[in-house]
């Protein structure tokens, strides 16, 4: 088990809906490298936070450099623009 100290912090970079009714939020370090997906019915969702904590072991890899250099803007971005727990 991880403690809160282990956690990595990561700003919503992404959110998107599939064909199941589901909202779909991507959040990811500064650097774009890692990211962290969560799926949410979108009856239960409810605020979405600019940034969240995360188990390094939730995260996932970003291979596509692209990609990675626009989520590593937007981290940017919504850090600039927004408190970690502000709703967006």
């Amino acid at each position: 088990m991880s403690s809160k100290s282990d956690e990595v912090r990561v700003w919503l970079v992404e959110r998107g809906y599939n064909n199941r009714d589901l909202i779909i939020l991507k959040y990811a370090t500064s650097e774009g490298d890692r990211v962290y997906r969560k799926e949410v019915a979108s009856q239960a969702l409810e605020t979405v936070a600019a940034a969240k904590d995360v188990s390094p072991g939730d995260l996932g890899t970003v291979e596509d450099l692209d990609v990675r250099e626009r989520y590593a803007g937007e981290v940017r971005r919504m850090a600039n623009n927004h408190d970690p727990n502000e709703p967006v």
